[in-house]
């Protein structure tokens, strides 16, 4: 059974208006709990992307936003916050419903995060200040920093809410227009936040969402010789395109790619604190977040004793019905997730692993359902422990001293987060600061807040997110020099 939405079901949203995509082309929506269509929404093309753009493009130019203070444009990213908080009981159904998230979790995490990330954002709408330089001409020299222009905002399926956020939110507070892309499979949140983006006050052509296939709208959208700016979230192997694409017409982008954490535990640790926080690192989103800690290296003196306590513990772990409140784990956001998790896990038996609990599919309602799954044994050079696999899969291995722990986190290609659990506060200062990562968190996992940046080394990509670090990648800096003479 489909299901419509109120105000545009499953339209684009383009220049303020819902319409069809060019063609007449639609693509299914499925709900991941029970593998069943819920509704259908449109598939843009490049025409669909091409008014996208342009609508965005006449709006920045005619200064609707731009043009606006950085405290007007604050207030109405306010009322965003606002709203969200009004209607986040609708919006995280729409977003459990999408993505398979728990509904308790949609709400207290990706709603509230979203709200607080767009109040993070009007804060700072009108803090955007330049600087005086002092110069030896009789001048006057400062700098001006001004929006770019029109932004491409391209976003994964995982958190759909609060990753469009990330950059609409910067976007919007420094002036610009905004193109969102949202994942083929997770759009209906985006769709809901253009009506909610319209009811706040932002004018029309500010935000447009374009819903279809990214190697046919995201292309599109990457391409658009009117897209100054691109900023996109997803896999590292999409990343080096997008970021390669954009490199070819000299235009700015950030790009938060794939992650595959390291969660180091030292043996002055307190394991009862640490066990929930190994296991919240890799089970939450089930296992589908990409700062998510799936790799686990213990102490050897503590290794067997926090294998037994995961043995009996993660079993428990409450798998099931996404709308259940009871709910930790839901399930894959897709049959393709699924089945990757699946041939890892294969993978994992093949090489030697041990399956220390977990290891199948679980039937469920027809949905896409995969155990959290603990593997031991495997060597450090296993695909499975290097690759990123995106599911409930925690790998663990022993470690005999710090250097090797360290050299263990690093030895990955990614380089987007990491965890510690250590009693030493100089352990956790000397050992953070040699993790090749972004983030580093201290005895707990995924403590996130607007005001903190966060982004990738290595293959984990570039820019920053969040924080006033974020809002540079969404501006441009002019100087001003006046002669004084």
């Amino acid at each position: 059974m489909t299901t419509t939405f109120e105000n545009g079901p499953g339209q684009l949203f383009i220049g303020g208006q819902w319409r069809e995509a060019a063609d007449g082309a639609r693509t299914e929506v499925t709900d991941p709990a029970t593998g069943q269509v819920i509704t259908t929404v449109a598939e843009a093309g490049a025409a669909d992307v091409d008014a996208a753009v342009r609508a965005a493009r006449e709006t920045f130019d005619a200064g609707d936003w731009s043009g606006l203070s950085g405290r007007e444009r604050g207030r109405v990213l306010h009322r965003v916050a606002e709203l969200i908080r009004e209607n986040a009981e609708e919006i995280a159904a729409l977003e459990s419903l999408d993505v398979g998230k728990p509904i308790t979790l949609a709400g207290a995490v990706d709603v509230t995060n979203a709200a607080n990330d767009y109040e993070h954002f009007a804060a700072l709408a009108h803090s955007l200040d330049g600087a005086v330089r002092d110069i030896p001409l009789n001048a006057l020299a400062y700098t001006r920093r001004e929006p770019i222009g029109v932004v491409a905002a391209i976003t994964p399926f995982n958190f759909p809410l609060i990753l469009a956020g990330s950059k609409i939110g910067p976007a919007l507070a420094a002036g610009n227009t905004v193109v969102h892309k949202p994942a083929d499979e997770t759009p209906l949140s985006a769709l809901r936040m253009a009506r909610l983006f319209r009811e706040a006050g932002v004018p029309d052509g500010v935000v447009n969402v374009v819903t279809g296939a990214g190697p046919v709208a995201g292309e599109a959208l990457l391409r658009h010789p009117g897209v100054d700016k691109v900023a996109f979230t997803g896999s590292t192997a999409i990343g080096r395109h997008v970021a390669s694409t954009a490199g070819e017409a000299l235009k700015p982008v950030t790009v938060e790619l794939g992650g595959n954490a390291a969660h180091l535990v030292f043996e002055d640790a307190d394991l009862e604190k640490a066990v929930g926080a190994v296991i919240k690192a890799f089970v939450f989103n089930t296992g589908q977040f990409c700062m998510g800690g799936p790799r686990l290296l213990v102490a050897r003196p503590v290794h067997a004793t926090l294998l037994g306590i995961l043995a009996e513990a993660v079993p428990g772990v409450p798998v099931g019905d996404p709308r259940d409140p009871a709910t930790v784990v839901g399930p894959m956001a897709g049959e393709k997730h699924l089945r990757k998790v699946e041939e890892y896990v294969e993978l994992a038996r093949k090489e030697g692993g041990r399956i220390v609990c977990g290891g199948e599919r679980l039937d469920l309602n027809g949905g896409f359902y995969y155990q959290p799954t603990v593997v031991a044994d495997l060597p450090n050079d296993s695909r499975v422990v290097q690759d990123e696999i995106f599911g409930p899969v925690l790998t663990v291995q022993p470690f005999d001293s710090e250097d090797e722990a360290v050299a263990l986190a690093n030895s990955t290609p990614y380089g987007l987060a990491a965890g510690i659990q250590t009693g030493s506060l100089a352990r956790a200062h000397r050992v953070a600061a040699r993790l090749q990562a972004g983030i580093v968190w201290v005895n707990d996992w995924a403590m996130l807040d607007p005001a903190v940046p966060f982004g990738g080394v290595k293959a984990s990509g570039f820019g920053r997110e969040y924080g006033p670090e974020s809002l540079t990648a969404y501006t441009k800096v002019k100087s001003v020099v006046v002669s004084l003479d």
